[in-house]
């Protein structure tokens, strides 16, 4: 039996023994390469655009940058909230009701992607009016976030076979299968635009066909991989009990993603009344920044699967060692970036930015060190956050998102108007730090929560996930 449970586990990270901080850091780079060079391949998309097809193409693909955070942020919360129990089951060593878990996540995804599809693309057109899109751009855009949109089940294909995978430990694999997507993207971007001429069209082929190889190598992966992952009588019926679990975790998560990303649309549009320079110098800005925080992303990533595993294992201790470790790692890595934005941080926009735009680049230099000055605290959001999701809290996720959208928006609102550019740099920041002030007791009631449970020797099947 015991070798029979080793070949089922083979290939898969246990983080529920061994160092902490090791554990820690070999999932996470994996996880920030990845991020990086998505950011990366997507900035080769715009180039490519702007390069061949005009400015107004550009601008047409680059108008639907909003509403995509929205409906993509809410597809990866989503599918990262499925994972959730199937790591706290492995972490059980409960392979049944992981395997139930895992069946049943595969449903729920097929419902949301077939729902989601249609009702986003019937409302595309109607909401690229409504966000003022203009009309010298507006079919473009249509055309390239409809198709886009069309592929919604692609996006729900990887993302959820990438989180199963990242559930049992192992963040290398996707990451091989996104290079591989992104390598495939570019690829089929030249093909599509310069040999076959499909416009903004093109593009839009490229991401969903790239995301639907990455979606299929995981799929492969898993079924000749992860024996475990196989489903033994009676483990792949819908089960109600099991669903009501998934959606209890995956809603919050998927919400507190849009949530978040309509107060960062707020306050872009706060920051589109400013004029152009501090329109340049923000979004210069905003470039380098969300490569910067792509470390804290990571960690955040890691802390779910690792919470989830060892809250499924009843290793509480663990779980607070490695979020104290996740921290500081983090809290290491924020005062190292902002020593160095004080140093270069009127550099960086230049790789942007024309070295003859000074006044440009001066905002863009303030506004990463207002954002690099408070890294510490995206630290605590990201790091804490999904810590409390993969202890099966999901609740706090959406109520963090609604404390980070509330900030922005009345940064957006009001503090712009009053006060300018300053409170501009202010918005990211001061939305990080209300998020921190209702996670930072979230996390010790959760612990406090799950000590009670553990210590009075529950099983894990009568705790209620909130």
């Amino acid at each position: 039996m015991e070798k029979n449970i080793q070949n089922k586990t083979q290939g898969i990270t246990d983080m529920t023994r061994g160092n902490p901080l090791k554990l820690i850091l070999a999932f996470a780079i994996p996880m920030l390469i990845g991020t990086l060079f998505q950011q990366f391949y997507s900035m080769v998309d715009t180039v490519m655009v702007g390069k061949y097809l005009g400015v107004n193409s550009l601008a047409a693909v680059g108008s639907t940058g909003a509403i995509f955070f929205m409906v993509n942020g809410f597809v990866i919360g989503n599918t990262a909230g499925f994972a959730i129990p199937v790591a706290q089951k492995f972490g059980a060593k409960d392979y049944s009701e992981l395997r139930k878990y895992t069946m049943n996540a595969v449903y729920v995804g097929i419902f949301f992607s077939v729902v989601l599809t249609a009702t986003v693309c019937l409302l595309t057109r109607s909401i690229l009016i409504v966000t003022n899109t203009p009309d010298e751009i507006l079919d473009e855009a249509y055309i390239y976030i409809i198709i886009v949109f069309a592929g919604i089940p692609v996006m729900y294909l990887y993302n959820l076979t990438a989180s199963i995978i990242r559930a049992l430990g192992d963040s290398k694999t996707p990451l091989y299968f996104l290079i591989v997507a992104a390598l495939l993207n570019i690829v089929l971007d030249v093909i599509s635009i310069q040999v076959m001429g499909l416009g903004v069209a093109g593009p839009a082929y490229a991401t969903v066909i790239s995301q639907l190889v990455s979606g299929i190598l995981c799929v492969v992966f898993m079924v000749k991989r992860f024996y475990i992952l196989k489903p033994e009588a009676g483990e792949g019926k819908i089960s109600m009990r099991h669903i009501k679990v998934l959606l209890s975790m995956g809603v919050p998560m998927g919400l507190q993603y849009s949530i978040t990303a309509i107060g960062s649309v707020i306050l872009q549009a706060a920051v589109n009344g400013l004029g152009a320079v501090t329109v340049a110098a923000v979004t210069a800005g905003s470039k380098i920044s969300s490569f910067c925080v792509a470390v804290t992303d990571a960690l955040g990533a890691t802390m779910a699967t690792y919470c989830g595993q060892n809250v499924g294992a009843g290793k509480l201790d663990r779980v607070r060692e490695g979020v104290k470790v996740a921290t500081i790692i983090g809290i290491i890595y924020s005062v190292i970036v902002f020593v160095l934005m004080i140093f270069i941080g009127g550099e960086l926009p230049k790789l942007f930015i024309d070295a003859s735009k000074a006044d440009v680049i001066e905002k863009a230099r303030i506004f990463l060190l207002w954002n690099s000055g408070f890294y510490f605290a995206l630290i605590f959001v990201n790091v804490w956050r999904n810590s409390i999701q993969g202890m099966g809290f999901p609740m706090f996720a959406i109520l963090s998102g609604v404390c980070e959208m509330f900030a922005r928006g009345i940064v957006g609102f009001a503090g712009v108007k009053y006060f300018g550019f300053v409170a501009a740099c202010m918005g990211s920041p001061l939305a990080w730090v209300i998020a921190d002030i209702f996670l930072i007791p979230g996390f010790l009631y959760c612990l406090k929560k799950l000590g009670k449970v553990f210590g009075e020797k529950q099983t894990r099947e009568e705790f209620q996930y909130e």
